[in-house]
Formats: C-alpha cells, structure tokens, sequence
C-alpha cells in the first residue's frame, strides 16, 4: 500500500500505490491515511499525523504526512502560497492538440463524477506541461499543477485531446481506447521540492509499477528530467 521514503522529526513522505484510497472504505477496509497513521504509531511511536494533501484513488507516487500541529500548520501556509512544487507523470496514447505549454481553465462539474474545463477564469485550474514521445505511439508528460483542483490533471490532459491512459473516467469517456485494457492508470506523482524551516527539500520518486513505465526508453527520458524544478518551463 506505501512505503516510508524519508521522514524527520517533523514530516514523513511516503510513496502511495496505485488504486489505493486515500480515507477508509468502509467494508472495503482501512484507506491509505489510516494504515499510515497506525504504522507510524507502532513502528516509530508517532502518535499524531496530520495528512497535508491527497492523491486520487488511481494515482501513485510522493505524499507529505506532518508529525505534529505546527508543522501542519507550515505546510498548510507552504501549500496555500504555491511554495511546495509537485511534478508529476503522466502517459496517454493519444496525440495532444499542443506538445508543451499551459492548460488554463475554471473547472466545474460534469457527469458520472467527472469534471470539465471551462474557458472562463473566475477561479481557474493551472497547469504547466512539458511531452515527449516514448514510442509505441505514446507519450509521456510531466506535469507542473499551480492549483489543487479535485481530477486537476486528469481534466488538464483530456482537454487537450491526450487523456491519461488508464483512466477508468476520463479515457473511457473518449470515442476510442485501447483494444486492451491498460495494466494501471498512468499518473504518478513524481517530485516534490519546498523549503521548511530554512533547509530545502527535494524529493524525486520515479514510478516502479505499469508496463509503460517501464520500458526502456520511458525510463531513459525520465532520467533525463531527474530534476524537474531547473527545466525552462512555460510562462504562466
């Protein structure tokens, strides 16, 4: 369900599985803050843990817990003030209407539990994108979100015609999928990079689990952008 990644005496981040919820499912079992939150207590006597942000159901990857109140507190403030990076990763099997630049929009709520991108900008999702082909007619995104909005990536890639392979809502909403069903869905929060209390943190966590992933050149290009925070990314 997780593993510890690195932790001090304020924070802990994990790396979070694929299809593993983020609260309790009832019947379904303990979500991924529960089992934390117990695993932190029995193995390092940790006896609060605050979740600081979450990843939906299907995507895997990098996840901040703090250990006490204040340090919640900060990363609160560090969240609501853009001052924590994410980057993530994402492989679709469509061609994009554009390669690389910005996905901008409000998002509001469509049907089935998905979200659509609107062309107004009252309160708007933000997102910087960077593709590259892979081979077998896909490509791979890293994704820079400046905005947290519920299916924010998911909405930004199937906007521009490349929805997320995988994808039990927004791929299969598109008139054409693969023949075969994908063996995961393909998004993985990749890095995070942010100050706390003076010392710079970085954190890169490629993913390990999803055929496509794992392919040789996939794995050759996400060596290449090992550190997503010095790339020339593009203007907000």
């Amino acid at each position: 369900m997780f593993k510890i990644i690195n932790q001090t005496n304020d924070f802990v981040v994990i790396a979070k599985n694929t299809e593993v919820s983020f609260h309790d499912e009832g019947e379904l079992g303990a979500g991924l803050f529960s089992q934390v939150k117990q695993y932190m207590l029995q193995q390092f006597n940790v006896t609060t843990l605050y979740p600081i942000h979450r990843l939906d159901k299907i995507t895997s990857g990098l996840l901040i817990f703090a250990k006490n109140y204040q340090s919640a507190k900060i990363f609160g403030k560090l969240f609501d003030s853009h001052q924590v990076e994410k980057y993530y990763l994402a492989i679709s099997i469509k061609k994009p209407t554009k390669k690389q630049g910005l996905i901008k929009g409000d998002m509001a709520k469509s049907r089935r539990g998905m979200f659509k991108l609107m062309r107004t900008m009252d309160n708007p999702a933000v997102t910087q994108f960077f593709s590259y082909h892979i081979g077998n007619k896909q490509r791979l995104y890293l994704l820079k979100p400046h905005s947290g909005k519920t299916h924010q990536l998911r909405v930004a890639l199937s906007s521009i015609g490349a929805p997320i392979l995988g994808d039990p809502l927004y791929e299969a909403c598109t008139k054409k999928i693969t023949n075969a069903p994908a063996d995961r869905a393909y998004l993985h929060a990749y890095a995070l990079c942010f100050e706390f209390l003076g010392q710079r943190y970085e954190f890169v966590l490629a993913p390990n689990k999803g055929e496509s992933y794992l392919t040789d050149t996939c794995k050759e290009q996400i060596a290449e952008i090992q550190q997503p925070w010095l790339l020339n990314w593009p203007k907000l």
